[in-house]
């Protein structure tokens, strides 16, 4: 086992793809870098997504731009790190079965556009061509981005955690972090390092760590399960990623099976009354896969602010730096947030 350095410029806590992310941008520039993580690498909210990258992101042209500009850091992953990310263009579907939700659409173009988001209004018989299991008549029309590909979030976490080893942070797993001093140092069951910069990317545990060091992050953590459908009755071609604007469900393909995601049960709610939601919806907007059986393919929790879009920054009197509330779409903003906490630690 790796002993715990005295002291370190940058501290990261959490080893998931932000915080592998992170711990990489900063090594490359010469910080002096060790990254705790509580468990393996990439075992928290990095390994439980439906395994896609988009740019798309209705209604948040922020969240849109961090993910344009991560998704071109995707595409030079292979010559930063060496290892190659298998990128494969899945396309991302928006399916609108309300008025509100076209003119919402439309009323927004402009501002996605601005910062590279590509998303174009198309109609039922389009969008019927590009997933051939929609309804016609349960659609009015669709919002669709190309830009959108299928990736394993753990090459992601390795690509990055080689990387910054390579360039000389030092990775420590099972190493959680028990306190926090006001002088931050940090206290761990392999002993203590004092930190110059504290960067949180502990994902749904953000909350309890910014917390150990007196900063308040007002996150929420929310559970989110994944389910596999049975092997639907007829074979079909690989499926864009498609999500209904009302209900939030979406769905794509997953070998010969559908892997799909609504969210999880609500307060109160029973499994049974959830998966019955998920039912109906699916009969209605997708035919073939009314009543077909649903069953668990993995959970996990993820951390939302209350705006739905991450926060990224420092809080100078605590020498505390913090990127979490990524609400399921680190993936999509990992190289950006590094690259971000990079910048606000080195310009000090």
């Amino acid at each position: 086992m790796s002993a715990l350095p005295e002291r370190a410029e940058a501290v990261v806590i959490g080893g998931g793809v932000i915080g592998t992310s992170a711990a990489y941008y900063l090594a490359e520039a010469n910080v002096d870098t060790v990254l705790l993580e509580r468990g393996g690498l990439g075992g928290g909210a990095s390994a439980h997504t439906a395994g896609m990258v988009r740019t798309f992101f209705p209604g948040d042209p922020g969240t849109g731009q961090r993910a344009v500009h991560s998704l071109n850091a995707y595409h030079q992953f292979a010559r930063d790190t060496g290892v190659s990310l298998g990128l494969r263009r899945l396309g991302f579907m928006v399916l609108f079965t309300e008025e509100q939700q076209i003119a919402e659409f439309e009323a927004g173009r402009q501002a996605q556009e601005a910062v590279g988001v590509e998303a174009g209004l198309i109609g039922v018989r389009e969008a019927v061509e590009l997933n051939p299991l929609i309804d016609e008549r349960a659609v009015l029309a669709a919002a669709w981005s190309s830009e959108a590909y299928h990736v394993d979030g753990l090459d992601i976490v390795r690509g990055y955690a080689a990387a910054a080893r390579n360039h000389g942070a030092r990775l420590l797993t099972h190493t959680p972090v028990m306190r926090i001093d006001h002088d931050n140092t940090v206290h761990t069951p392999r002993g203590s390092i004092k930190a110059d910069r504290i960067v949180c990317t502990a994902g749904p545990w953000s909350g309890e760590v910014a917390a150990m060091a007196s900063v308040d992050l007002p996150l929420t953590t929310h559970a989110m399960e994944m389910l596999f459908t049975d092997v639907p009755p007829a074979p079909h071609r690989e499926l864009p990623m498609t999500m209904h604007a009302t209900s939030g469900l979406r769905i794509r393909s997953w070998k010969d099976r559908i892997l799909l995601a609504m969210g999880a049960p609500a307060a109160g709610e029973t499994r049974e009354a959830w998966l019955g939601r998920i039912g109906a919806h699916l009969g209605t907007l997708f035919p073939v896969l009314d009543g077909i059986g649903l069953h668990r393919a993995w959970s996990g929790d993820f951390d939302a602010s209350p705006s739905n879009t991450a926060f990224i920054g420092e809080v100078p009197a605590r020498r505390f730096l913090y990127a979490a509330g990524f609400t399921g779409a680190g993936l999509c903003q990992a190289p950006a947030a590094g690259q971000q906490l990079r910048d606000l630690l080195i310009s000090k």
